[in-house]
């Protein structure tokens, strides 16, 4: 994974300081692709541990169309829960709870979860319902049937229903590529936060090709991630420089039940990890 950590030093050396949506203000580089054969190793960061668990669970929740945290919260998946926790204090149903708090209730109480759990229209509803079209659905079938096409794309970029989702596509363009029965998938990430969500993207959409070669018989290509606003907030410098001092280690296998034919299919216990031996976690806090 040494790509990641060029990526870091690039944004380092080469960045700009840039104000943010968020207010935390960012170090910032425009412009940024990296490139991972599949076929070496699963790209799972090792310069720090990251919690694989929440990358399929998230992946699966994705590939149902669901928008809720419900199915996050209820598998002890946290990354989602900013920004509905965010919504929810500005509303005049906030008692004070907290973050604790109103996850529990999400867990316990099905209104309540019905009411602030849910995201809008956020990734899975644009994957399997994009003003009526499951995208997801039709491009396994465009693979098998059609694999020479240049119009192998899922966009979760739906620009009439941007203001109805609770935080607007960051990795919003996918395009998947046939050639020598091997399957790539390219990426374009508008916004990247390379501390915290870049790690989780990459292994994410690197298992979603996996799973996609799986179901339609191809062998693995690459993963190709294409970033725009390339970013690291200032409040994760000290994080990335722990990175940029630690030795990557050799990449992990990931394992795939090779009995699953279908993309809708899938379990969290179709998957197992081995041979991952990263350095210790480093927590950092997100912006929202």
């Amino acid at each position: 994974m040494r790509q990641y950590l060029e990526l870091c030093k690039t944004i380092l050396e080469k960045g700009t300081k840039k104000e943010d949506r968020t207010g935390t203000g960012t170090i910032s580089y425009f412009g940024y692709q990296m490139r991972f054969d599949l076929n070496a190793g699963f790209p799972l960061l090792t310069t720090k541990r990251v919690h694989l668990k929440s990358i399929i669970h998230e992946l699966l929740w994705f590939i149902s169309g669901d928008t809720n945290i419900k199915y996050l919260v209820d598998n002890d998946v946290k990354i989602w829960n900013d920004w509905p926790y965010a919504i929810y204090q500005k509303s005049a149903d906030y008692h004070g709870e907290s973050m604790d708090e109103f996850v529990l209730k999400i867990k316990e109480d099905a209104v309540f979860a019905a009411k602030w759990g849910n995201l809008g229209p956020v990734y899975g509803k644009q994957w399997r319902d994009f003003s009526g079209v499951d995208q997801l659905s039709e491009l396994i079938e465009q693979i098998k049937t059609n694999p020479t096409s240049r119009r192998l794309i899922i966009s979760a970029w739906n620009v009439p229903l941007i203001k109805e989702m609770a935080l607007p596509p960051c990795h919003c363009f996918i395009q998947f590529y046939v050639n020598d029965n091997r399957l790539s998938c390219q990426l374009y990430q508008r916004s990247a936060d390379v501390f915290l969500g870049v790690p989780f993207n990459i292994a994410s959409y690197a298992l979603f090709t996996m799973m996609i070669a799986q179901v339609c018989g191809l062998k693995l290509g690459d993963f190709v991630h294409t970033l725009g606003d390339a970013h690291i907030y200032l409040n994760h410098l000290e994080q990335i420089n722990k990175q940029i001092k630690r030795e990557p280690r050799a990449l992990p296998k990931m394992l795939i039940n090779p009995n699953v034919k279908s993309i809708f299919d899938f379990k969290y216990e179709d998957f197992e990890l081995v041979g991952y031996d990263p350095h210790k976690s480093i927590k950092g806090k997100v912006a929202v």
